[in-house]
Order: C-alpha cells, then sequence, then structure tokens
C-alpha cells in the first residue's frame, strides 16, 4: 500500500512538473511581449522612412531641446513660457507633406509627437505645454497621421520618456542621465509618460511603429498591451544613429535581423536655417543601398521650418531619391541581404523568398548609351537565369533605331560577366550619376 501512494506521488509530481513547463513559455510570452515575427518581416520589407523632427524650438534654429541641458534659469523660463506664445506655422499643409513623402518612396513615417522638452505635438490631458496651447492650436499628430494614412504610408511615432518640462515643474535639475531626471526613479514622471503613450495608442487610430528615445522601461510591456502588433524600434531592436558629428557613415553591421540607421539630412535633426551642409542626393542614395544590403532599414530625417514648410534643398534631396526609388524601387523594398553585401562598389539585395538577386551598380557618371562591362563573382547563373536592367526593356536607344541595347551575359570560370547599356534617359543631359540595377533571375551563390 505504501509502494502504491509512493507511485502514485511520483507519477503526480511528474504531471505537475509536464504542466508547469508546458505553461512556463505561456506565462513568459505573457509577461515578456515583444515584437511579432511577421510584423517585423513586416517592417524589414518596408525599407525606406521618413524621420520628421518638428518642435516649438524650431522657431529659434536652435538643436532640438539638447539647449535646455546646462541652460540658465532665464534661458529656461523663457523657453518655457514665451516660445509658445509664438508657434504659428501658417504654412502647414500635412497632405504636401504626405504627397512628398509619397512620390520620394518613403514606405514609413516616424513624427516627433514629443521630444525631450517635453512639448507635445499632440492633444493631450497631461500638461498644457504643447501645441494646442499655442495661437496654431491644431492636432499636428492627428492631421499628420491622417495626411499620410491616406497615402498608404504606415504611421511611426517617436516619444521622448524624457521630459524637460515636467522635471522643469518639479524643480529637477534638466538632465538626461542623472538618476533624479530617469523615469524609472520618478514615479510622477513614469506615470506622466504612461498616460501619454497611452493616448498616443488609443486617440489615434492604428499605429505601426514606434520609436522610444530614451529609457523605454514601463513603456514597453504598455505599449504592446495596448497595441499587440505595433512595432518597437528604438527599444527593442538595433537603431544605429549616425550622428551628424560624424562622417555619417554606416557602421559594419550586416545582419538577417531587422535593424535601422537613423540618419540627419544635414547637420541637425531640428531646423537649423543657417551654417547648414548637406549630403547630395547621390551620396543618400548609396546610403540607403548600402544600408538594405546590410539589412538595414534607412530612417532619413527632414526639419520642417517654423511656418511648417520642408525645407527647398531637403525636399529637393527627397525628390531626387524618389526618382531613382520611381525606378529601381524593386531592389530595396522587400528583400533581404544576399550572400554577400557587396563586391567593392555592386551592392547586393535579394528579393525575399526567392531567387532573384539584385546587383546595385554605384559608378561614376554613366553616359547615355555607353556599354560597360562587369564580373560578378559572388553571384552564379543557373540554367533559367535572366539578367535585366530595372526600368528599361533593353529594346530600344532613343534617337538611333539600328541599336538594340540588350544586356548580355554567360557564366565563366571566374564569374558572372554581364555586358549592360544604359538606355533610359531619366536627366535631360543625358548623364546618370546615381546606380544603375541589374535584376538577376535564377541566381545562386557561386558555390551552389
Amino acid at each position: 500500500m505504501a509502494h502504491s501512494s509512493l507511485i502514485r506521488t511520483i507519477l503526480n509530481l511528474q504531471l505537475w512538473i509536464l504542466i508547469g513547463c508546458q505553461l512556463l513559455p505561456l506565462a513568459l510570452a505573457e509577461s515578456n511581449p515583444g515584437n511579432q515575427k511577421e510584423r517585423l518581416d513586416w517592417f524589414q520589407d518596408l525599407g525606406f522612412g521618413l524621420f520628421i523632427h518638428w518642435g516649438v524650438d524650431s522657431q529659434i534654429g536652435s538643436v532640438i531641446s539638447h539647449s535646455l541641458v546646462g541652460a540658465s534659469e532665464e534661458y529656461a523660463d523663457s523657453f518655457f513660457e514665451e516660445l509658445p506664445k509664438t508657434f504659428k506655422p501658417g504654412r502647414f499643409d500635412p497632405d504636401a507633406w504626405a504627397r512628398l513623402a509619397k512620390v520620394s518612396g518613403i514606405r514609413y513615417l516616424v513624427f516627433t509627437t514629443k521630444h525631450h522638452s517635453g512639448f507635445t505635438m499632440f492633444e493631450t490631458a497631461t500638461t498644457e505645454f504643447g501645441v494646442m496651447n499655442t495661437p496654431f492650436a491644431r492636432d499636428v499628430t492627428r492631421e499628420l497621421v491622417e495626411a499620410f494614412r491616406a497615402q498608404g504610408i504606415a504611421i511611426g511615432f517617436y516619444f521622448s520618456p524624457d521630459d524637460f518640462h515636467f522635471l522643469y515643474r518639479q524643480g529637477v535639475l534638466i538632465s538626461r542621465r542623472r538618476p533624479e531626471a530617469q523615469p524609472v526613479n520618478n514615479s510622477p514622471l513614469m506615470k506622466h509618460n504612461q498616460e501619454q503613450v497611452r493616448e498616443l495608442l488609443s486617440n489615434y487610430g492604428a499605429v505601426d511603429i514606434l520609436f522610444f528615445d530614451g529609457p523605454a522601461e514601463g513603456l514597453l510591456d504598455l505599449s504592446w498591451s495596448l497595441r499587440p502588433d505595433v512595432v518597437v524600434t528604438r527599444g527593442a531592436m538595433k537603431t544605429p544613429e549616425i550622428a551628424p558629428s560624424t562622417d555619417q557613415r554606416l557602421p559594419d553591421l550586416s545582419d538577417i535581423e531587422p535593424w535601422e540607421a537613423c540618419f540627419t539630412m544635414g547637420t541637425s535633426w531640428q531646423y537649423k536655417p543657417t551654417n547648414e551642409v548637406y549630403r547630395t542626393g547621390s551620396e543618400w542614395i548609396e546610403l540607403l543601398v548600402e544600408t538594405r544590403a546590410k539589412g538595414g532599414n534607412m530612417l532619413l530625417n527632414v526639419g520642417p521650418t517654423p511656418e511648417g514648410e520642408i525645407p527647398e534643398q531637403q525636399e529637393d534631396i527627397l525628390r531626387e531619391i524618389g526618382l531613382w526609388l520611381f525606378v529601381n524601387g524593386e531592389a530595396i523594398y522587400g528583400v533581404r541581404p544576399w550572400v554577400r553585401s557587396n563586391e567593392g562598389n555592386i551592392w547586393f539585395t535579394r528579393k525575399r523568398g526567392t531567387n532573384t538577386v539584385f546587383a546595385i551598380l554605384v559608378t561614376d557618371s554613366w553616359n547615355f548609351g555607353e556599354r560597360k562591362d562587369f564580373v560578378l563573382t559572388s553571384v552564379a547563373a543557373g540554367p533559367e537565369t535572366g539578367v535585366s536592367v530595372l526600368g528599361q526593356s533593353d529594346q530600344v536607344l532613343e534617337y538611333q533605331p539600328d541599336v538594340v541595347p540588350q544586356t548580355r551575359w554567360r557564366q565563366a570560370q571566374d564569374g558572372l560577366h554581364i555586358s549592360v547599356v544604359r538606355a533610359q534617359r531619366l536627366y535631360n543631359d543625358r548623364t546618370w550619376p546615381n546606380p544603375v540595377v541589374l535584376k538577376i533571375t535564377d541566381a545562386r551563390p557561386p558555390d551552389h
């Protein structure tokens, strides 16, 4: 009898261990929500996003928010009390912004709903330091959400857990690193942030992306509980910030997991009316190509003027990128890294779930009608391989009816030999400074 009782006890213990092992992953999943795999795939397919830094201090052309750290009491008083009284962007047209983004090839928006200063660009019940208490008195965030959503662009919100105005009202020294300034050690600030995140995720329909620029403790789980399918970038994935104080080159980072590179278009995140310099459109296209070849997304920033317009230089750059993507977007959207990211100035992407590889040829200016030859060592042809140039038919060269600009290729022991004519006139002067893209179907690694 005692022996039977012992056996039953052991069996019951084994049963409870088995049940516990089955339930533990469920419990962990509930207590540790995160980015959903299918949503990460969706995000990685997007490829190219528009970052918008805009706030009340765009009026004075300073660095956004950071000028408050180490500022005098008089400066802080003027910032918090006087700047809101003059914020009235009379030329703000959210539909124009959204149309520009659409033709520029933008697939998702990340807008600064609240930067470190604490100034809210959305309607909120948590503070009076926001856009609704300015002469403008319009919910900028709502208007942008509606305009960009109408263009089919995914919606993302930047949110800073740091809040200098809240610290100012508390009498806490404005800082981003001192313990008492951090939400995890400042329970009223944590509650303030949580209520604002709750507003953002409850009042604007489906929010696709969140970017937490600061400590995300206390906000991640809340966000996923409100919007389980929201993709959190900064705070939950690699988001290298290519700071304007460097030469803005990408890190040596290639990964099959999603990551996002954040670039300023000039030397400042926010509008900088003077002493500003920009890279050329060609340089931005090449950085986008490199980012995608390494498995990342590019989030490229603009800083609107205090009147609500995208600066002309920034708009021109976006339109140059947009023309290139209009022709070559297939090599940028819905792609993953190839077995090798590049051979010198030739970069590779692969269409997700296929054997189609894109070879993106970053060369010097390529004249209309000129033929160039390339040898690829990291891509091999298969029995059904085809090679074409994105955007062109390979059948006609304008004003030269006797020329057939056909792309030619052959597999040799030393690599895949490809001969290409640039036969599409995209600029009136017949030169083209930006990459030409080859589409190679039925491609395989050379040792396959």
